[in-house]
């Protein structure tokens, strides 16, 4: 293939907002996930090691931590069948043999804890070995979020793209070849680690994008016919590139929503804290962390889970630096992250100051927002006031509360109690 086409590709593929380098991994609530994802799969391993885990899928801890993979964008969609249950195949058998089920488990704590190449790569070769049915690399999308630089993610569309690219013939649902096409997209990432990333989901959502048909790869140098063809599919992928996308719309009312908060907060008297990947974001005139605070008051710097709570989308904090209100906006986004760091902010200290958690979400998404906080992995959160604020009534009662209203308490009677 030619380097030079395949340059040029790669370049407009980064520019593409169809694509998933600007839809997925360029998304900034992508890196929120990779904390809430590793401390999910804690808690399985623990549940595991200690005879809790139960033998069902449904309802368990391994579902929440699946499902929050799966609702990342376009890559990972579809995450979560590998580990359904198969009642008539009685795969994948983790869920009925305790023996499979606790390799699993040491799997994933071996992978949790772990921090090396070759550390990782010994605990796939143990797991593979076992031979458990129906227990093949698809799990590698869980290892990615816990190793970015180690484990690329896998799935159909990124084999496809893969075998594409390179004329592979590397098949599905097995380790051995997992591992192989592992080797070549460090090989293809090394080599165009200037247009990629050290985190190999750059190199797997281009395969990605190649196995879905939204690009070609560059042919063959000899085949004149099929290199123009090429050429031409670039022009027009130049034309399209400057077209919005669902995928940046949903990132505006994210911004938006966000800003409503700000400005909220702002005129109600209070310090307003915004999530420090999001302060930059273009908002009205200026920027979204435009009069916010520049960081943290020193106390919840330096407290337990500090890394998540920084994460937070919108803080409150009174004139003393204690947090009034948070709110995580979940637009699209894995409400279990949200729940997480809501969690690490209401478990890791003093609260004194805190009225409610706000979850704030589109009107119909009230429903998965209750499905999620009744998981039993969020059983701790019963204790704490939390409220879902839907994008209608903040919309509705932003500038009377403003201009009339008494602080949080206002929001908490436009808003439902979850808990």
């Amino acid at each position: 293939m030619s380097d030079a086409l395949m340059r040029e590709l790669l370049s407009r593929w980064r520019d593409d907002p169809r694509g998933a380098y600007r839809g997925w991994f360029l998304w900034e609530d992508r890196l929120k996930n990779f904390r809430s994802i590793r401390r999910g799969v804690q808690q399985v391993a623990a549940e595991i090691e200690t005879n809790r885990f139960g033998v069902t899928y449904r309802g368990s801890s391994l579902e929440t931590v699946v499902h929050s993979i799966a609702e990342q964008r376009q890559v990972f969609k579809g995450a979560d069948h590998a580990f359904l249950w198969k009642p008539k195949l009685r795969i994948p058998d983790i869920y009925e043999n305790p023996d499979n089920q606790r390799a699993f488990g040491r799997l994933l704590d071996a992978c949790v804890c772990c921090d090396t190449e070759e550390h990782v790569l010994a605990e796939i070769h143990r797991i593979d070995a076992l031979k458990i049915k129906g227990l093949g690399p698809a799990v590698a999308n869980i290892l990615y979020f816990l190793h970015p630089t180690i484990a690329p993610p896998f799935n159909t569309a990124i084999v496809r793209g893969y075998n594409a690219l390179t004329g592979a013939n590397v098949k599905l649902g097995r380790w051995d070849q997992y591992l192989a096409m592992r080797q070549g997209l460090i090989a293809f990432n090394q080599r165009h680690r200037d247009l990629l990333s050290n985190d190999l989901g750059a190199v797997a959502a281009f395969c990605f994008d190649l196995g879905m048909g939204l690009y070609a790869p560059p042919p063959r140098a000899d085949d004149e016919a099929a290199r123009q063809a090429f050429v031409a599919d670039l022009a027009k992928v130049r034309s399209q590139a400057a077209k919005p996308t669902p995928a940046e719309s949903d990132d505006r009312t994210h911004t938006q929503i966000q800003g409503w908060l700000r400005d909220l907060g702002l005129a109600l008297g209070y310090q307003v804290w915004i999530a420090q990947n999001d302060r930059g974001r273009p908002y009205g005139p200026g920027r979204l962390g435009d009069h916010c605070l520049p960081r943290l008051p020193a106390v919840l710097d330096a407290r337990p889970g500090a890394e998540a709570v920084r994460l937070i989308d919108v803080l409150w904090l009174d004139t003393a630096g204690a947090i009034v209100a948070p709110f995580e906006v979940e637009h699209t986004t894995s409400i279990y992250s949200g729940i997480v760091r809501m969690l690490d902010l209401a478990l890791g200290g003093e609260t004194t100051g805190l009225h409610s958690l706000f979850l704030v979400a589109p009107d119909k998404r009230e429903a998965d927002v209750r499905a999620q906080i009744a998981r039993p992995a969020f059983s701790r959160i019963a204790d704490l006031s939390v409220r879902y604020l839907p994008y209608s009534a903040l919309e509705k009662h932003r500038d009377a509360i403003g201009q009339f209203g008494a602080g949080v308490a206002a929001l908490e009677k436009v808003s439902h109690r979850l808990t």
